[in-house]
């Protein structure tokens, strides 16, 4: 039986997908045992990242719209959730009819996150409808920076975001009556506070790839894939491209916000240097050296971007304090020149991303195949001559 008769196999790839259960299960609890508890919070903020990258690539990958301001949708979610789990406007919406909205439960703050983020994804891309390529990223670069300086300086008169200094004291996750800061212990199993992110935000990342997957193979995605080829031959064959590209700024910022809402319950503290405009150069990077509009390499790519620099300072450091003694090279400059550097090798050797879509490989590939089809057809032409 080849491969390809096994990977259709009902039976083997319910197999598969049992193992890659309990391959998930377990990880972090592997990776406590092995590496310390360092590494499963990065392997919590690496699962932020995979919400993130994937909402951009709606935006990016699918709809071909080049989004450099997307930080700011994770600002939106961050700072909903905690404004609104923290001690900071309780003396203002005491006593008003607001004061309901003070310690809102996870089922109403995640979608209100992802609600709001989406308004300012429509907000964004109903004044950027007719820009493509460098204008819009201009465009959405400066809508960016405009929502951090609003987070930095919406502290006066009226103090709403506190400034440079940020809203602290957020109060974590509570599921059941159970906080995720306090440790709990099942069948002698003790999971703590990163071990119960952790799986929420799994089930988080697991819940945006499963209505991705749907919104690809959809009349939605297959609409956000034609603008992305060609808008005017789009339009003509009756798309309302003004709708669905809305509709792509909006799903790609509810993802962002979903993830901006964990991220400030997991840190416990937000401020906008947090949502500086590289955080969104490293986003966009994601999707593209992991394969823009293919959802298994952006997750590729987001869990390679995310990690590298925490593999670095786990190595560089040691490795200069063993060999010269002390630290000549700082990790963070380190990252950035392979980071680089990254990004110029796979320009160079695989443009069209690590694992791309079918699709695009075979239109970064399309020249080279027309090129050896053409030298064969040469090669029999003139062995034909000859005989």
């Amino acid at each position: 039986m080849t491969m390809n008769a096994l990977s259709r196999n009902p039976a083997v790839r319910g197999t598969g997908w049992t193992i890659f259960a309990i391959i998930l299960a377990v990880l972090p609890f592997v990776i406590q045992h092995a590496l310390g508890n360092t590494w499963v919070r990065n392997l919590d903020f690496a699962m932020l990242y995979i919400m993130l990258a994937l909402g951009l690539n709606i935006v990016v990958g699918f709809a071909g719209l080049l989004d450099l301001g997307y930080v700011a949708f994770y600002a939106v979610g961050a700072y909903t959730y905690a404004l609104l789990n923290s001690p900071h406007l309780v003396p203002m919406l005491t006593g008003t009819h607001f004061e309901w909205l003070l310690h809102t439960p996870l089922w109403f703050v995640l979608p209100l996150a992802a609600f709001l983020a989406g308004a300012f994804g429509v907000l964004l891309g109903a004044p950027t409808l007719k820009l493509r390529g460098d204008y819009l990223a201009i465009v959405t670069l400066g809508f960016g920076e405009i929502i951090r300086l609003f987070l930095n300086n919406l502290d006066r008169p009226l103090n709403i975001t506190n400034g440079p200094q940020g809203v602290n004291l957020i109060e974590p996750v509570s599921m059941f009556g159970h906080k995720f800061t306090e440790s709990i212990t099942i069948a002698g199993i003790e999971f703590s506070k990163i071990h119960l992110y952790y799986y929420l935000f799994l089930a988080l990342a697991m819940l945006i790839i499963l209505v991705t997957v749907r919104l690809q193979s959809s009349r939605l995605g297959r609409a956000w894939v034609a603008i992305r080829e060609d808008e005017i031959a789009a339009q003509a064959m009756g798309i309302n491209t003004r709708n669905v590209k809305l509709l792509a700024f909006a799903m790609g910022a509810s993802f962002g916000g979903v993830s901006g809402a964990m991220f400030a319950s997991f840190q416990g503290f937000v401020s906008p240097e947090s949502f500086v405009l590289m955080e969104s150069i490293v986003i966009l990077a994601m999707v593209v050296l992991g394969g823009m509009g293919n959802i298994p390499g952006v997750i590729l790519g987001a869990i390679l971007l995310f990690l590298m620099p925490e593999v670095l300072r786990d190595v560089v450091n040691p490795l200069q304090d063993k060999l010269l003694g002390e630290r000549v090279i700082n990790p963070e400059n380190l990252r950035m020149l392979l980071f680089g550097g990254a990004l110029i090798f796979v320009m160079l050797v695989r443009p069209e991303g690590l694992w791309p879509s079918k699709r695009r490989k075979l239109e970064f590939h399309e020249q080279d195949a027309k090129s050896k089809a053409d030298a064969a057809s040469a090669a029999v032409t003139e062995e034909s001559a000859h005989g």
